[in-house]
């Protein structure tokens, strides 16, 4: 067995030396590149921006999204020229929102609403969020108030009811042309001016009176649609039942076409009182035979335009009345009229229409308050007997329409009715 060689000791000057321990490895020239630190560092930001984005995303949305306080719709106002603070404000006064202003100014910069907010009068539904709130005021969709304009009022009564409601702005410049105004039900927003208010109405009757005016009756004997307006006006205040007016358009149109007055008791009003439309007490004796250019007991034919702003269904019972013969109309009693062709039978009505009333009524009316009924304007007195005031649209005046025959009797008006203050 061959013996391990020897290990030579190490030298005393080995023994003296340190151990020598090798060099930490040299960073590569690209670690050390600037650009590469640089790089590494957006990296990092960029990743630590995602992460609070996603953060502030996700919160964000929870705020947008979640239920706001509103208990129950609720209707507010946005005023003109309110800024983004202002508009927090006032949804936060109202309750509608319960977040900081700052946090609805970003609401409204997350939507990307910030030029897109529109003033004016908003429904806001219940438990609203700040979403759903934003929107609304974006979309622009106002509350809509309905405003409706009863049929026959004149221009100046229909602009009375229009200053006297305070959605609307400004004043009415000049009160427009009799019988130019639809009567109808419109809706506006809060803050729409009155001088709009009378275009839209304008408009409209356009509109309709150039329909109508297209399916008219070719025998009807009026020869421009402004002159189917002032038939219209009459009939529309001469009765207030739906089902009546196309017959009694057809008395006024009968009594045209044989040249015979109208003798229409709401123009003799019309004369005396012009566009306050209302006369307040019963028609005197003296203003029946009363020269006007408007009352039908002394002209001829139509007066020089309308008494009052007709409605749809007045123009159209004008414009297509109804095929009969009759000549006079008298109150039946019971809130309607009765229609006869002849005089006789019209008397007849009178006479049942007056033993009703005596019936029902105690007190008699005073001769000096309250005219006679005369017989198509008969300026006798002993033809004369108590009526009451005409044109009252409700309840429909109690009243009868004639006109003599040529060479005989004097036929027309009769309303032994107790007096009735005109609406």
């Amino acid at each position: 067995m061959s013996e391990r060689p020897p290990i030579s000791p190490r030298s005393p000057r080995a023994a003296l030396e340190p151990e020598r321990v090798p060099p930490p490895p040299r960073r590569s020239e690209r670690a050390r590149n600037p650009f590469v630190v640089v790089g590494n560092a957006i990296i990092t930001l960029l990743i630590l921006a995602m992460i609070g984005g996603g953060a502030t995303y996700y919160y964000g949305r929870q705020i947008l999204e979640a239920p706001g306080p509103l208990q129950d719709d609720k209707i507010v106002n946005i005023p003109q020229r309110a800024g983004k603070r202002d508009i927090a404000d006032v949804l936060a006064r109202e309750g509608v929102i319960d977040v900081n202003p700052w946090i609805f100014i970003g609401g409204v910069y997350a939507l990307k609403a910030s030029s897109d907010l529109k003033p004016g009068e908003y429904s806001f539904q219940k438990n609203a969020s700040l979403r759903d709130v934003i929107g609304v005021i974006v979309e622009g969709k106002v509350v809509q108030h309905g405003v409706t304009i009863p049929e026959g009022l004149t221009s100046e009564q229909i602009v009375a009811r229009l200053s006297d409601n305070d959605i609307f702005t400004g004043s009415v410049r000049e009160i427009p042309r009799e019988g130019t105004l639809l009567p109808e039900t419109y809706k506006f927003p809060r803050g729409t001016s009155r001088d709009q208010v009378i275009q839209r109405m304008q408009q409209a009757q356009k509109r309709v009176l150039a329909e109508i005016w297209e399916r008219r009756s070719p025998d009807l004997p009026v020869k421009t649609p402004e002159q189917l307006v002032t038939l219209a006006s009459i009939v529309e205040k001469e009765t207030g039942k739906p089902d009546e007016r196309s017959r009694v358009a057809a008395v006024f149109v009968n009594r045209l076409k044989q040249r015979i007055k109208l003798q229409s008791d709401p123009t003799i009003i019309y004369g005396l009182v012009g566009g306050k439309g209302t006369l307040g007490r019963p028609i005197k004796r003296s203003e029946i035979t009363q020269p006007s250019p408007y009352n039908t007991y002394v002209i001829e034919g139509l007066p020089p335009g309308p008494i009052s702003n007709p409605g749809r269904a007045s123009l159209e019972a004008t414009a297509s009345p109804a095929r009969t013969r009759d000549l006079y109309f008298v109150a039946d009693g019971t809130g309607g009229h009765a229609f006869t062709e002849t005089y006789d039978l019209h008397q007849k009505n009178v006479a049942k229409l007056r033993a009703m009333e005596r019936q029902t009524q105690n007190d008699t009316v005073e001769p000096e308050e309250a005219p006679p009924a005369v017989a198509g304007g008969a300026a006798d007195p002993a033809a004369m007997a108590p009526r009451a005031p005409v044109g009252a649209k409700k309840p429909p005046a109690n009243r009868a329409t004639g006109a003599p025959p040529a060479n005989g009797p004097r036929q027309g008006a009769a309303q032994p009715s107790p007096p009735v203050v005109q609406q």
